[in-house]
């Protein structure tokens, strides 16, 4: 059985993309959550993972860190979790890459935190110009894989566990894509490996204040007019 270490629900957007990947696997495994802390590598990980970070997948004796390098291990050993296709699946990892390797000013300016609901506009050049991004990948995907299936590349696959952070992101800022894109943004919400994340995420009562959406606005909200 695997052991998958992660962090807080509500808040930790890579292990909820680990523990997508886990459970699409469809192999059994035992979840271990430890708390976040403060910005960087936790030393406190560092019986478990090697970078400091989680989420980190633990095989019997082999054990593997990035969620791209959890992704691709889980892969090799089970079926479906890329699409069949090889173009499609080339299209599911470049997109997941391009997540994986990118969007700083996305994860930086609207941390995941499941519970919140917040509008913060105006938004900056740089944010808006990568939610257009994420926006034209989403279209661009339905478009070409409509007929296959509901998701991002036809069937539900590891392209839309790497998304999904960024589904809640959108819910809890308000984000609306428009086109086939708000129709998949309802849609990956809805699956049930995401709505059982969300439901633990909202059960938990800690409060990480770097990860907290009204602690980083506080000043814009405050020189908001009553």
């Amino acid at each position: 059985m695997y052991t998958l270490y992660i962090g807080n629900k509500n808040y930790s957007s890579w292990s909820l993309r680990g523990w997508l990947a886990t459970k699409l696997s469809g192999a059994p495994f035992r979840e271990v959550l430890v708390q976040l802390q403060g910005v960087g590598p936790n030393p406190a990980h560092a019986a478990y993972s090697p970078s400091g970070y989680v989420p980190c997948l633990h095989d019997g004796d082999t054990v593997v860190w990035d969620t791209l390098a959890i992704a691709e291990y889980l892969a090799e050993r089970h079926p479906g979790m890329w699409p069949s296709d090889p173009a499609a699946r080339a299209w599911a990892r470049s997109i997941s890459a391009e997540m994986h390797s990118g969007f700083s000013t996305l994860r930086n300016d609207m941390t995941m935190c499941i519970r919140e609901r917040l509008d913060v506009r105006p938004w900056s050049d740089a944010l808006l110009s990568s939610i257009e991004r994420v926006e034209s990948i989403w279209n661009e995907s339905r478009r070409r894989y409509d007929n296959a299936g509901d998701f991002l590349c036809g069937p539900f696959s590891l392209a839309d566990c790497f998304y999904a952070p960024v589904a809640f992101r959108f819910q809890t800022y308000g984000v609306e894509p428009k086109g086939a894109a708000s129709a998949y943004l309802e849609t990956l919400l809805a699956h049930p490996f995401v709505r059982e994340w969300e439901k633990a995420g909202l059960a938990e009562t800690t409060v990480i204040e770097l990860d907290e959406p009204r602690v980083i606005y506080r000043d814009k909200l405050a020189a908001r007019p009553i």
